[in-house]
């Protein structure tokens, strides 16, 4: 299947900046829960704000929690290191509500540089945002992968999980590889549903969660079917649906909002968070 020049770019930045930071071994406070009573947090996917972070990281991390997002999903360290992350952090009232760490660095030689990245940000969520399989096989490998990493990183009050793309509703036989994967990962595994991602596959992002109640901790919600300046509620997307299901079976500990393709990347993600004010999310 052919995957959008965006999945691509993407790939390539997260390769590029991921593991540009030498890890710190300090011990992070207690990690923030998303769990709280109430409505569901949001935080925002810094791979929107992809270019402005390469140049400014603190402004943007304060121009964030100034539009008034909890936390915040990493897509690259730029140069950081993770003690100085966790300041800027820590600076803003910013949490780090994931960070999107390349399929390398969950493997064994890698794994505990990771952990302890993470630890230090205050991150408990490591979500791989890109694989890629030839074979229904090869997906089952790699759910055998996920959940032995997924028992590793249980200890230190982390989850694995994984990201989707167009390319993961490819059908090998009669399923998915998406489910190939999820039918054969564990449940601490957890299920990082993007929703405009999900369409773009052939797949029904509604039908897709109700598969898997209570995986989806944190999910992406990205406008779909309005156009590249669409924020949700301006789409085809049945947030209807999608909210109703988080908020009752999913699981759901963040919303993580994500607009990849706007003129003006800081307004599309000021407009996202009114939308889902508007919305009643926030």
């Amino acid at each position: 299947m052919k995957r959008p020049a965006s999945e691509l770019s993407r790939r390539q930045f997260l390769q590029r900046t991921a593991l540009g930071a030498a890890t710190v071994s300090v011990l992070a406070p207690t990690m923030l829960s998303a769990a709280v009573k109430g409505k569901i947090p949001v935080g925002l996917e810094l791979y929107s704000l992809r270019d402005q972070c390469k140049t400014d990281l603190p402004g943007m991390l304060k121009a964030v929690s100034k539009i008034g997002y909890k936390g915040v999903e990493f897509a690259g360290y730029h140069g950081r290191s993770a003690k100085e992350l966790r300041k800027m952090l820590d600076d803003n009232g910013l949490v780090a509500c994931g960070t999107h760490t390349p399929y390398e660095t969950i493997l064994p030689d890698k794994l505990q540089e990771t952990i302890e990245f993470n630890r230090t940000i205050g991150n408990k969520f490591l979500i791989v945002p890109w694989m890629e399989g030839k074979s229904a096989e090869a997906w089952m490998e790699k759910a055998k992968l996920f959940n032995e990493v997924a028992d590793k990183v249980k200890s230190h009050g982390m989850a694995v999980g994984y990201h989707a793309h167009a390319h993961d509703f490819e059908k090998f036989g009669d399923k998915s590889a998406w489910d190939i994967f999820f039918g054969g990962t564990k449940p601490e595994v957890v299920m990082q549903l993007d929703t405009s991602n999900c369409l773009e596959g052939g797949a029904d992002p509604v039908s897709v969660l109700k598969k898997y109640p209570g995986r989806a901790r944190t999910i992406h919600v990205k406008a779909n079917g309005g156009g590249p300046e669409a924020v949700m509620g301006e789409d085809k997307v049945d947030w209807a649906a999608v909210f109703e299901f988080c908020e009752t079976k999913g699981g759901t500990e963040w919303y993580v909002v994500e607009h990849e393709s706007s003129k003006d990347p800081l307004d599309a993600v000021t407009r996202a968070f009114a939308a889902l004010k508007k919305l009643g999310k926030v």
